[in-house]
């Protein structure tokens, strides 16, 4: 059976005067219908890069992009990076629909929230602006916005922090998309509003049968909500597998580290988080070997100079568990 959504070989690259960035590299995952699949790593790694590829979001005179993006609906398959703009432009608000990551630059000033909302629907559907505002006050409804009916006349400014996002979940759920990718949704919220948001986009997700593809560097969101992780260094996915699984057994070291460094209510009082030495290299000239060895801390226990020359390969190393590394789990783990 085929997944809902298919990324094989993604790599997406942008000319510039300093060089080609290679924002993301060989990129391969899939996603089935009603899980979240949670993308983590550091900023410039590639996470939303990839997701805008799979909007078909990016301006094809300024970027290079190869690989296929497979999108299966009853309707049949779609590949987004070959397919014409009108094919996309049908399923981007439709059938794949995005929460971006800063609400008040992504909703225009300019217009009501519902007029925005009621847009999205128009697009998708056949019906009047007396439909299109009659469903919006129900989306703005049923994702908590309080009195729905006189706020939906309401412009973003006038609404706080959380409630602009709950304004961007019912925007891209107004046409019941069945792929939802949400860069970065609790971003410059505070901790109890973050909750909120998460546990609505878990109701959603209930309530409309919906595959979530959640981008984060918070990993604490990850462990609460997420079926899956994927995690990627430098434009390329380094570890995919079960989040039990992940933060149980991680497999590569980056993973490994980035685990080390966050708190736990487990640590004894005053232990000092470990931090990952260096910094991620740079997208131009990225090393011909693996793009985490100048800062790995078990690249000295494999032999030779294989690490710097030789690019690992994404391999099983536990039951459903891959990651891009040339110690097997068990060297790893022995080296903790």
């Amino acid at each position: 059976m085929s997944h809902l959504l298919e990324v094989k070989n993604l790599s997406v690259s942008f000319p510039t005067d300093d060089g080609l960035v290679q924002a993301t590299d060989d990129l391969s995952f899939h996603l089935d219908l009603g899980e979240t699949l949670a993308i983590v790593g550091e900023s410039g790694c590639g996470k939303s890069v990839s997701s805008m590829a799979i909007m078909g979001l990016h301006n094809p005179k300024s970027t290079q992009i190869s690989g296929q993006v497979l999108i299966n609906t009853v309707l049949g398959r779609t590949d987004v990076i070959t397919a014409s703009s009108e094919e996309v432009r049908k399923l981007r608000g439709g059938t794949v629909s995005m929460i971006f990551q800063d609400p008040m630059s992504a909703l225009h000033p300019y217009f009501t929230v519902g007029d925005q909302i009621s847009e999205a629907w128009l697009l998708h559907n056949d019906g009047t602006k007396s439909d299109a505002r009659k469903k919006t006050i129900e989306m703005l409804d049923l994702v908590g916005i309080p009195d729905a009916k006189s706020r939906v006349d309401s412009y973003p400014h006038q609404f706080s922090g959380g409630m602009r996002q709950r304004v961007m979940i019912g925007m891209a759920l107004i046409n019941q998309p069945k792929i939802l990718i949400a860069d970065e949704p609790t971003t410059a919220l505070d901790v109890t509003v973050q909750s909120q948001i998460l546990m609505l986009l878990k109701e959603m997700q209930r309530e409309f049968n919906m595959a979530v593809i959640l981008i984060t560097h918070d990993l604490g969101v990850v462990a609460e909500v997420a079926d899956r992780v994927n995690v990627m260094y430098a434009g390329r996915l380094v570890e995919e597998g079960g989040v039990n699984e992940i933060y149980r057994n991680p497999v590569h070291p980056y993973t490994i580290g980035l685990l080390a460094s966050v708190p736990r209510v487990d640590q004894a009082h005053g232990t000092r988080l470990k931090t990952i030495p260096g910094q991620p290299p740079s997208l131009i000239s990225l090393p011909s070997g693996c793009a985490f060895e100048p800062r790995c801390e078990f690249a000295k226990y494999v032999p030779g100079e294989i690490c710097k020359v030789t690019r690992p390969e994404v391999e099983l190393k536990l039951i459903d568990h891959h990651a891009r590394c040339h110690l097997t789990a068990q060297e790893v783990r022995s080296h903790l």
